[in-house]
Formats: C-alpha cells, structure tokens, sequence
C-alpha cells in the first residue's frame, strides 16, 4: 500500500492530501463543539446537548436514543445551520476584504497540518518511518512560521468591518498572539539544543523529536536519559509552551478578543453563517495542532510511555502473540496513529476542562503575563539549559 502511493503522480498525491487534510479538520472541529458542549454539561452538572436528532434514525432501538444522548446530531445540526443560513454581507464594510479575512484564517490552520507527524510504520527494513502529510526537517520552524500569519486574518477582519469595537478586537487580538509568539518559540528552543548537540546532525524536525525520546536514537547526552519525554525533562519548557498554546489558540483564560464585557464585540461581530463558521473551524483547528505539536515535543508522541517506546510494545505484543500481524506495517501505523490522538484528545478534553473552570483574565493581566513574566521566564529557562547542555556534553 505504501509503494502504490509513492508509485501515483506529484499532482494527484497533493489533490489527495489536500482533501484528507479538509476531510479530516472540519469534522474534527465540529466534533470538538459538540465535546465542548458535553464537557461544560459535565462540569456545570447540566444536561447537555441531547434534542436535535434525525426522524429516521429514532426509529431504529436503542442506537437512535443513544446517538441523540450523545449530542451526535447537534453536529449536523450546525453544520447545515452554516450552510443554510442567510450570509447577509453589511452594506458598510470593505467587501472584498471582509470576504477574504475567514478564508485567510484557514490558510494556516490548514497548512500546519501537513507538516505535523500522527504516526509512523514499519519499513521494509524494520526501522520506524514517521507518517506525515508533508514531512519537513524545519517542521517546527514552518508551523510558526505559518501559524503566525493568521494574525492577518484577525486584523483584515477588524478592519474590513468598518466599526470600530472590531477594529478594537483584532488589535488586542493581534497584540496578544505577537506577544505569547515569543514565550513559545523561546520554549522549544532548549528541545532542539537537546537534540543538536555537538556530534548529531542539525534538525529541526518534529519526528526526530519523538525518536529521541523514543531512545531509538543513539548517543544521549546522559546514559538512560534518551527515552525520558522532554516533559519530564524540560518541565519548565512545557509549562511556557502550554500557557503560550492557550494564548495563541485564544483559549479561556485568554480569549479577551471576545470579551463583551470591555469590548462589546470581537473581531468577527459583523460575521455570520459560514463566514464565522470558518473562523470558528479555525480556531478548533490551531487548538489540534498545537496539541498535537505538543504531544511530539513534550508528551512522546507516539511513544506509549515514557522509557516505553513504540518498538519496544510492538516487540512485546509479537513476542505474546507471535503473529504475524504484530508487526505488520498497517498494524504498526495504526497503533502508532491511536497512541498519538488519544494523547491530542486528553489534551483537547485538558483545554475544554480549563475553560469551564477558570476565568478569563482582564486584558491589562494578560500582557502584563506575556512580557513581564512569561518573557523572562523564557529566556531565563533557555540559558540555563544553553550551559547545561554545554556542560554536561562531553
């Protein structure tokens, strides 16, 4: 299966990806509604949403009660909401723009997807391939790079709808994601000191990432460290990188760009139907691969455990079950591709905890967090880890 897609044209390979890549987000998005909903029901200790559902399918025993229970149709319901409700356009924005901000707000959110690794299988050769849609060794350095031009979408928004409160929200919206870029950036680069140190080759890879701390990859700096996950090692890192993941996603306690209390309305207040629904698809969107950009470099990616890679459980369930099948490329990337979401899905399900649970900060706290503690911090977390790796390496 994998020579048949290797064997296909350039051009069909990328028509392919990019709808997987639209296959697969929109869903996602409108599943995380419906689990938002579901998880502020659990949390405020309400019913959630259990009413919309499809005529014939109640009718089938037990499997149309459970689905309605579930809030599976909520899904559908929206989604035909935004594609049926009038799109009224407002007579005094700057209409070609005005069009244009939500689609350049899913540009990067789908952009970044490809460059980020779910999975790896088996090669003919026995060793672990990592699974990408668009595997890069600037892996990290292309998801900023791309990331950090939805800015743009926030600020044509605001200003192409020709109201000031709007225009107010994209600015503090575009000054908060500037902001928490830097915390970020700062906290991964200790990761890649790690993994660059003298004697390895320079790589800015995702999927080295996760080998590394797989303990695959030979020559750790301390002996029984390579298969430790950044998180435990870096914890500091990974802590400035979440909290710069929540701002950057616009995520509770830092959506003050839809604060109505102090702002009245957001960037997106003129927007309606599938117009907002595109911006609300890619703010699902960013929130996955963050999560995900997160599971690789701080969570083991694909590794089950920490100090348990992924070789090693494949090993362990051929040597139980001796069958074939154990290591088999196909069984090998789907294990790997579970291990991975369910790690994304405990971190969504984290994101969705947090926001029921705490409250959102005034927007004078949050850049007072962002430069005058999270900056600092960064920088004070990359230097020593600069010395300690020059230190400790031979």
């Amino acid at each position: 299966m994998v020579d048949l897609w290797f064997q296909l044209p350039p051009l069909v390979q990328g028509l392919l990806k990019g709808l997987a890549v639209i296959g697969v987000i929109f869903p996602i998005a409108g599943l995380c509604s419906m689990a938002e909903r579901k998880v502020a029901a659990w949390v405020q200790d309400r019913p959630g949403p259990n009413r919309a559902i499809v005529p014939w399918v109640a009718w089938v025993p037990l499997l149309g009660r459970f689905l309605q229970r579930l809030g599976l149709f909520h899904v559908l319901a929206d989604g035909g909401k935004m594609l049926f409700k009038e799109d009224s356009l407002p007579g005094h924005v700057n209409k070609f723009y005005f069009v244009l901000a939500p689609i350049l707000a899913m540009i990067p959110a789908l952009t970044t997807v490809t460059t980020v690794p779910f999975g790896a299988y088996l090669d003919g050769a026995g060793a672990l391939v990592p699974l990408g849609l668009g595997p890069l060794d600037l892996g990290i350095l292309a998801v900023f790079a791309v990331s950090s031009l939805g800015v743009y979408s926030l600020v044509l928004a605001g200003w192409a709808s020709n109201s000031k409160y709007p225009f107010l929200g994209s600015v503090r919206a575009s000054a908060q994601l500037i902001s928490y870029e830097l915390s970020m950036a700062l906290s991964v680069l200790p990761v890649f000191l790690w993994i660059n140190a003298p004697g390895r080759e320079g790589t800015l890879s995702l999927a080295r990432a996760v080998e590394f701390q797989s303990g695959s990859w030979q020559g750790g700096l301390t002996p029984g460290w390579g298969g430790a996950w950044f998180g435990f090692l870096m914890p500091l890192s990974a802590f400035i990188f979440l909290v710069a993941l929540f701002a950057e996603t616009n995520r509770t306690p830092f959506d003050t760009i839809e604060s109505e209390s102090d702002l009245v309305g957001s960037f997106h207040t003129e927007y309606g139907a599938f117009k907002w629904g595109l911006f609300f698809v890619a703010e699902y969107a960013h929130m996955v691969v963050g999560s995900g950009v997160f599971i690789l470099l701080f969570g083991g990616g694909w590794n089950p455990l920490p100090w348990v890679p992924l070789a090693d459980l494949v090993g362990w369930l051929h040597h139980l079950t001796g069958a074939a099948w154990a290591v088999a490329p196909l069984f090998v990337g789907a294990l790997s591709i579970v291990i991975f979401l369910t790690k994304v899905l405990l971190m969504i399900f984290f994101f969705m905890m947090i926001r029921w649970t705490v409250p959102r900060f005034r927007y004078d706290q949050v850049m007072k967090l962002g430069w005058q503690k999270l900056l600092p911090l960064a920088i004070a977390n990359l230097i020593f880890y600069a010395v300690a790796i020059a230190w400790i390496q031979p």
